[in-house]
């Protein structure tokens, strides 16, 4: 066996994985293509695949989507669109959630969101708190929440005694040298 030989037979037993000749590819140059080439061969363009989530512009699986909305036997039939607006909407729900929980985690000096901070973003949040009323969040706790009944009196504060739902203002005090009003009508 000859070095020439030799040398043909070690470059087929590569099979192509001499990576010196090879383009890039188009994740590496950002095109849509993706571009092979072996040493005395043309080059080789396949098309880059582009996921659906890539094309609307979301982070959520839109794939995933559509393949659980139809595992789920939801419907019979499923729009093109469907996953795409699930995804959509579940994608702005969990920022909206996130950002306020870290706004939370923030306000209390924290650098990592716990479940509290959730509970509290969810529970401070109107619309959150109505979409999220049956959930519960396990060591969430509950909103900081004094009744004003158990609070301390204020000085110089009366007393208003709460009778059939109606507060009863106090008695008025006679003026100085009359009569109480009751005595006035009776007299």
């Amino acid at each position: 066996m000859s070095t020439t030989e030799r040398g043909d037979s070690a470059g087929r037993s590569s099979r192509g994985r001499n990576t010196e000749n090879t383009a890039p590819t188009a994740s590496e140059e950002g095109g849509k293509t993706k571009t092979k080439q072996r040493k005395g061969a043309k080059a080789i363009t396949t098309p880059q695949k582009v996921t659906k989530s890539v094309k609307a512009g979301l982070t959520f699986p839109v794939g995933r989507m559509s393949r659980l909305l139809k595992k789920g036997r939801y419907a019979d039939r499923i729009g093109a669109g469907a996953p795409v607006y699930l995804a959509a909407v579940l994608e702005y729900l969990t920022a909206e959630v996130l950002e306020l929980a870290g706004n939370a985690a923030r306000d209390n000096k924290k650098q990592r969101i716990i479940p509290r901070h959730l509970q509290l973003a969810i529970r401070n949040d109107e619309e959150l708190n109505i979409l999220l009323r049956h959930v519960h969040i396990a060591e969430g706790g509950v909103l900081p929440n004094i009744h004003v009944e158990l609070l301390p009196k204020k000085k110089g504060e009366k007393k208003n005694v709460v009778v059939g739902g109606a507060a009863n203002p106090s008695p008025k005090k006679p003026k100085a040298g009359g009569k109480s009003p009751a005595v006035q009508k009776t007299a």
